[in-house]
């Protein structure tokens, strides 16, 4: 398992509207891997694989009613939760601007990096107000708002307002860890900030890898979109869906997995260490019957551990691709991961290579 791949796209810096360090790494990355490689004009990665028989028989190509290759469409979203400069004040104090969804309750003392035009900053983040030596008991029950947080670089005001502008941005900074995986990393978790969603950025280059080294053909035309804005309102995959014109729509992401203390298990959505998720539906869409059946009879007839997934509230780019041009259809790939929106996010490997694997085994079988 490339965990190293893994890593790397966890640690790289990119809020929804900032995510060219991201696609450059991934560039890097699917070199010869696809056909033809381009980005379009909302910063989406658009990677396109035609068509190709088996290396040891041929394979016909699948046509849709129109006469051309079936169009099956992963949609990957780069970006990750983060901040933008709103405001510098005398003192060199930042103050910020959410880009995602954020639980305040998780935004104490946190370590943040600070990507400026002439470089990267590290940073502390934590709400204004008293420490806890000399607040009050009101003071400790309040849970701040995000224009209440504060960003301190520990430099003097005036170096501040030369190196950071507003709409540079930040995100959270802490390094990428394994843990319990005793001898065979595999076995174990992998913690870091943005597995949300650098988890499908993973898995829509590995899946695609694993039938190249397999050397498995595929009738369809398999295109992989890295896209942008997803945390913002499934922006970038509208526009992309749209330009791509898919028949079938992959929204790869991961989801809740709060099989953990306080939560009660008809709300866990799914369990760590039993598979990829089979997404049924969210408040964003509905996945096809016919698809689910089908990602469902791969999983079965190659034994790989999956769960199927309903998630009460939230979205994911397999809308964009569903409601794309005249509609697709429509199916969701996820992976179930603690602490979501935190910097703490967990996933279990065996259900990462779960997802990895029944994408690889299901690809190839598309008509």
């Amino acid at each position: 398992m490339n965990i190293d791949l893994l890593k790397r796209l966890c640690e790289t810096p990119g809020v929804p509207g900032r995510e060219e360090r991201v696609r450059a790494l991934i560039e890097k990355e699917v070199v010869g891997l696809f056909d033809e490689v381009r980005t379009d004009a909302m910063g989406s990665l658009i990677c396109r694989r035609s068509p190709r028989p088996a290396s040891r028989k041929g394979a016909k190509v699948a046509k849709n009613e129109r006469g051309r290759p079936t169009r099956v469409a992963l949609l990957c979203h780069m970006d990750e939760i983060g901040f933008y400069v709103r405001h510098i004040d005398e003192k060199g104090y930042i103050r910020v601007a959410p880009a995602g969804g954020f639980d305040t309750r998780n935004l104490f003392s946190r370590r943040v990096k600070l990507v400026t035009k002439t470089g990267d900053l590290d940073a502390v983040m934590n709400p204004g107000g008293r420490p806890i030596h000399i607040s009050t008991d009101e003071d400790r029950k309040k849970i701040p708002d995000v224009k209440e947080l504060i960003v301190d670089t520990g430099l003097p005001a005036e170096e501040v307002k030369k190196r950071v502008r507003i709409g540079d941005f930040l995100v959270y900074n802490d390094p990428f860890m394994l843990l319990g995986s005793g001898k065979n990393p595999a076995n174990g978790k992998a913690v870091s900030k943005a597995m949300d969603n650098r988890v499908a950025c993973w898995l829509g280059i590995e899946a695609v890898r694993q039938i190249e080294d397999e050397g498995k053909g595929h009738a369809a035309e398999v295109i992989v979109i890295f896209t942008t804005q997803e945390e913002v309102g499934l922006r970038g995959a509208k526009t992309a869906a749209t330009a791509v014109g898919c028949d079938i729509g992959i929204g790869i992401d991961v989801t809740l997995s709060c099989d953990t203390p306080g939560v009660p298990a008809d709300e866990a959505v799914t369990d760590h260490g039993k598979g990829f998720g089979l997404h049924v539906m969210d408040s964003s869409f509905i996945s096809d019957h016919q698809l689910l059946d089908d990602v469902e009879g791969v999983a079965k007839k190659n034994k790989i551990p999956y769960q199927r997934t309903i998630l009460l509230r939230g979205g994911q780019d397999g809308a964009a691709a569903q409601q794309s041009g005249t509609g697709a259809r429509a199916v969701g790939i996820v992976v179930g991961t603690r602490y979501i929106h935190t910097t703490a996010e967990m996933i279990d490997l065996k259900d990462l290579a779960a997802a990895r694997n029944v994408l690889a085994a299901w690809l190839p079988t598309i008509a």
